[in-house]
């Protein structure tokens, strides 16, 4: 086999929507950051705008901002085909949201390897939506779910078109680490000092299902007994933004519920947080729990999409069904009633997050996969 050092690097083109906000968008930031140098030349192309977590990649990758693709480019996305001969790379990547028109694209223009990252799917699909994925996977190599229970969803889906794996998103362990500055990260976001905090860190867009998330914590707060009643704080933008001000002012805990605004990855946030939540009716394998769990904060989640398997069965009991208020506000106060519990899973949290899901693994799994497209083996 010809030595590594004697081939040229291989140029890989990551696609996407936008870089604004999101656990996706963060995983090809990320990407982009940690692939190897030396043997990968990184490009991102965005088919809307950059947006916030292209900040600093300059360094990492050539950033590119597609063409407008009116209508009819679902038939034929003829500029997106021109931006890739220009381009002229060995694997295009696309990322949910950006799939059909890119494996088209590449298709056309003759890419050598195809591959596409699904990072979650809204639940019921739409069955349009999957008509096109059909079309999709069969011009792609390689399908991407990031978790085993979304790759199975896909699988059945796209009829086993092309070849379908579970790479599972992965943090950066040692920046996302324990803090013990809590009344400083308290303070640097305005929450009380004293009162439990329960922090959720998501986009604001319906999947999320914040509705769940404000009636559980009036009832958590409606018989809650003994100190301070806990507060919820919610980092993310997005549309639901309204929405969340008026179901807290229809459950009467407009004061309880903290909307931070977008906040860039950050270890301090997390410190803020005694239980990190999510009350989502759809994840993949989501970053801001991941960034929770390695910064040792508990997590109570609903148990879907990659949610158990991110937590794994020592952390079972600490997963709620989906819609069930009742159930989501319950756990949270087993959880803060209980302090050495609730030290004792934060810290096996870290612990697993360590083992399973590092962003080290994470990009060595891509790693392997560009090189194996590119020249059709591993090194």
């Amino acid at each position: 086999m010809t030595p590594f050092g004697a081939r040229r690097r291989i140029r890989v083109v990551q696609v996407v929507l936008d870089l604004e906000a999101g656990g996706l968008e963060r995983v090809v930031a990320d990407l982009a950051r940690r692939l190897d140098p030396e043997r990968f030349e990184v490009h991102i192309l965005a088919l809307r705008y950059l947006g916030r977590n292209a900040k600093g990649l300059e360094p990492h990758a050539a950033l590119h901002i597609a063409p407008p693709l009116p209508a009819w480019t679902m038939i034929w996305p003829r500029p997106l085909e021109t931006v890739f001969r220009k381009i002229s790379p060995d694997i295009v990547h696309s990322h949910s949201g950006a799939w059909y028109k890119s494996a088209i694209a590449a298709s056309h223009a003759g890419i050598r390897g195809i591959l596409h990252t699904e990072h979650g799917r809204p639940e019921p699909d739409a069955w349009i939506g999957r008509a096109i994925e059909f079309v999709a996977s069969g011009r792609t190599d390689v399908l991407i779910g990031v978790s085993s229970d979304l790759a199975n969803k896909m699988r059945r889906w796209t009829a086993r078109r092309c070849r379908i794996e579970a790479i599972p998103n992965g943090v950066e362990t040692d920046f996302f680490a324990p803090s013990p500055r809590r009344r400083e990260a308290r303070g640097e976001f305005l929450l009380p000092v004293n009162a439990p905090v329960i922090g959720c860190v998501a986009r604001l867009d319906p999947i999320k299902d914040f509705a769940t998330l404000i009636e559980a914590i009036a009832l958590l707060r409606r018989d809650w007994a003994g100190g301070e009643p806990p507060v919820l704080a919610i980092a993310g933008e997005g549309p639901e933004r309204e929405r969340i001000l008026g179901l807290a002012a229809r459950w009467g805990v407009q004061d309880a519920v903290h909307l931070l605004g977008w906040v860039e990855g950050s270890p301090r946030l997390y410190g803020a947080f005694d239980v990190f939540t999510l009350s989502s009716r759809s994840e993949g394998t989501s970053i801001a729990l991941l960034e929770a769990m390695s910064c040792e904060v508990c997590p109570v989640v609903t148990s879907v999409g990659g949610n158990p398997a991110v937590l794994g069965d020592a952390l079972g009991d600490l997963l709620v069904p989906p819609a069930s208020p009742h159930a989501l506000a319950e756990r949270w106060r087993t959880v803060l009633k209980n302090a050495d519990y609730r030290v004792a899973t934060a810290a096996f949290s870290r612990r697993r997050v360590l083992e399973q899901f590092s962003l080290r693994a994470m990009v060595d799994r891509y790693q392997t996969l560009y090189t194996t497209l590119a020249f059709g083996a591993t090194v």
